[in-house]
């Protein structure tokens, strides 16, 4: 029939035809065979040989013949139209346009291979998927749902755009309503629906765990350690030998005491300062020495490096470390003994630093101060310590103007926090304040990774070491042009040649500070930076104006943090050693800035799913909030209490006909130009809060 129906196409081109009379041209009588061609016309269709204007097909002008190239490339979905684009693995190729009906069997993120068409759609080339080289899920997470006689599974990730088919036979003991993981997943027609097996049913969809689970199955995070971990856990001394106490320089008499979040478990930074007898201080940050408890080639260490980080969903942490080390033997609890790192910096009253030393070092922690705590004693100059610590506050901000004034860059990136009641249930949402004792701790632990940095560098001298290094890159030029045209048209000036880009920026931050563009500028600034990653090639770090830099302060919940630690000793030890080759470095950073995307994913689709939990409630009720987005289909607003983001169609926008100026990030009226413009303020009404779909929706007031 396929054939059939093809050759008469190929020989008739040109030839709009319904499909009954198409049926009459090929001799097809019986209902069955009718039922048959108009099952492959739509399948010719879908698959790009046949166009269709209304109820007759037509020979498509991008079909086969007309294909040119085979590219490799990864596909991502647009959702709410079910079209995609590949974007090729040369990366000199613009992205390729797939239509829905040449998607073929791909998944969002599937490495496809596109067969090009000779002809382009609009700015871009377009395509159709001929072969899936590379599935992105193994496997998907969902609700399952019983529809008449069988089941499907709709995806949590709404770029999945297919519910999966289970059959009965495949369930697992999984019902109706359950959350469940399915893998196994076939597909091989377009027009049928992929089949899976449910391997793992995480509860009923909608709990607190399930939703957890969901969302760690979602990004490919691991949430349950294995037994041999737990096992190899078990098995670790608490007490510390003598032998290792020889090692260490002894810091248990000092007053240290750890600074941390009022819900932080885990403490894995402690600080302290001594005023020395020359008129100098005496700086120390000790960090904590998981290295010594989890050694390479261990359980825990593998486990730790497939992690490579701590997830923290809104509630609930997945640790990278199992509890008895994370909460336990590890973390820096008060009145106990603990192995630290220890960075002890002299410096003079200016905060010029005179020297440092890196030890091992023990510590017996003589307080556990909250955020607030600590505030309050800031402020009212007494309290548990109140010396120490008012005196760390004060070296902590001549830190501070010394790294701003060398161009160190400080966004506003306002943060919520949630109240849960004991079912994990959102009863209320409020912004997180950042305070002094923030700022204090944050000083002392970038000042600790940059001198862990160079450290490294004047060991190796003019033979650079193997070693991990936290690098932010300059901004793609056509980023940082867009973003001086765009500051420009707000009647600000930055020049994006400017030698020292950082500092520029830093300065036009400053300038427009407290004023209503306030909010707008910042963001466009963190759009138009790069990305901060992991690497062994030390090109510095943009943001902060740092040379050197890495991530040392946080091993317990961080594993590039970890081999510092290793790196460290051996070539403080032993200078020629290599335990890690540059290769196998090059693969912890490389999978350890991935984790860490996946991790920072999930944590924002947690926070996400939290405030539509909480909104649900509040639907037909009236916010305050700023135009956080801008595009051709409308306005994502977010709101000023919860920081929710939600749309505001273009459709809603009825008073005029309105024109997306993409350059300028905004919308405005064709006949009345009235303007939505990104950073504007602007009042909305809830309408509509699809928790499956994870979307919401407002009105114009």
């Amino acid at each position: 029939m396929k054939k059939r129906i093809k050759n008469f196409f190929e020989d008739n081109k040109g030839i709009k035809i319904k499909s009954q009379d198409l049926a009459k041209n090929l001799n097809i009588k019986n209902s069955q065979q009718y039922s048959e061609l108009k099952s492959v016309l739509y399948k010719l269709y879908k698959e790009g040989f046949l166009n269709k204007i209304g109820k007759r097909y037509q020979l498509s002008k991008n079909n086969k013949k007309d294909l040119v190239k085979n590219i490799i490339g990864k596909l991502a979905i647009i959702t709410d139209q079910n079209y995609g684009f590949v974007a090729p693995h040369n990366s000199k190729m613009k992205d390729i346009f797939i239509a829905e009906r040449n998607l073929a069997t791909a998944f969002d993120g599937d490495i496809v291979e596109v067969s090009l068409f000779a002809k382009r759609r609009g700015k871009n080339i377009e395509g159709q998927i001929i072969n899936i080289v590379e599935r992105a899920h193994s496997e998907i997470t969902g609700k399952l749902q019983k529809s008449n006689s069988f089941y499907v599974v709709l995806p949590d990730n709404n770029k999945i755009h297919r519910n999966i088919y289970v059959a009965s036979s495949k369930l697992n003991g999984a019902k109706s309503g359950d959350k469940v993981v399915v893998s196994k997943i076939t597909w091989n027609s377009h027009p049928l629906n992929p089949e899976g097996t449910v391997i793992e049913v995480l509860g009923r969809a909608g709990s607190y765990d399930a939703e957890i689970y969901s969302i760690a199955r979602e990004f490919n995070l691991r949430y349950k350690f294995p037994q041999a971990v737990f096992d190899e856990a078990d098995r670790i001394e608490v007490n510390v030998s003598q032998e290792e106490l020889l090692n260490r320089i002894d810091l248990r008499k000092k007053i240290i005491f750890t600074i941390d979040p009022e819900t932080a478990k885990d403490f894995d930074d402690a600080v302290s300062i001594e005023i020395l007898r020359n008129g100098n201080y005496q700086v120390g940050i000790h960090i904590a020495d998981v290295s010594h408890y989890v050694k390479p080639g261990t359980e825990l260490f593998n486990e730790a490096r497939e992690r490579s980080s701590s997830v923290y969903i809104v509630g609930k942490v997945i640790p990278m470390l199992p509890e008895k080390l994370s909460n336990g033997v590890c973390s820096l609890v008060p009145n106990e003994d603990r192995l630290t790192f220890s960075v002890l910096i002299e410096m003079t009253p200016t905060a010029k630093i005179i020297n440092y030393q890196v030890r091992k070092s023990i510590i017996n922690s003589k307080r556990r101060f909250t955020y607030d705590e600590v505030q309050k004693i800031i402020d009212e100059q007494e309290g548990d310590f109140s010396a120490q610590i008012v005196l760390l506050n004060h070296m902590a901000k001549l830190l501070r103007s010394k790294r701003i004034k060398k161009g160190s860059i400080n966004f506003i990136t306002p943060e919520v926090q949630f109240e849960l009641d004991k079912n994990g249930v959102t009863k209320s949402i409020k912004l997180k304040e950042i305070k002094e004792s923030n700022h204090l701790v944050e000083e002392y632990m970038l000042l600790a990774n940059q001198l862990i940095a160079k450290h490294i560098g004047r060991i190796g001298n003019k033979n650079p070491l193997p070693f991990i290094y936290r690098i932010h890159d300059l901004p793609a030029k056509e980023k940082i042009d867009e973003f001086a045209n765009f500051v420009k048209s707000l009647g600000y000036s930055f020049d994006p040649g400017n030698a020292n880009k950082s500092k520029a920026l830093q300065k036009l931050l400053e300038q427009i500070k407290g004023k209503p563009e306030e909010a707008v500028v910042n963001e466009i600034a963190i759009r138009s930076m790069a990305k901060a990653v992991y690497s062994t090639k030390n090109i510095g770090h943009f943001g902060l104006a740092f040379k050197y830099y890495t991530h040392f302060t946080s091993p317990i919940r961080r594993f590039p943090d970890l081999i510092v630690h290793l790196l460290i000793y051996q070539y403080s030890t032993k200078p020629a050693g290599k335990s890690f080759g540059i290769k196998d470095l090059d693969n912890i950073c490389e999978h350890s800035s991935e984790q860490e995307r996946s991790a920072i994913n999930a944590e924002r689709l947690s926070i996400k799913l939290k405030q539509m939990e909480f909104l649900k409630t509040k639907l037909g009720e009236e916010f305050s909030g700023v135009i956080s987005g801008v595009t051709n289909f409308g306005l994502f607003i977010e709101l000023n209490d919860t920081l929710a983001e939600g749309l505001l169609s273009i459709r809603d926008l009825d008073d005029d006909f309105y024109i997306f100026d993409e350059k300028k990030y905004m919308l405005k009226g064709k006949r009345h130009g009235k303007k939505f413009r990104l950073g504007d303020k602007i009042n909305v009404k809830l309408v509509r809060v699809d928790e499956e779909k994870r979307e919401i929706d407002f009105t114009l007031l």
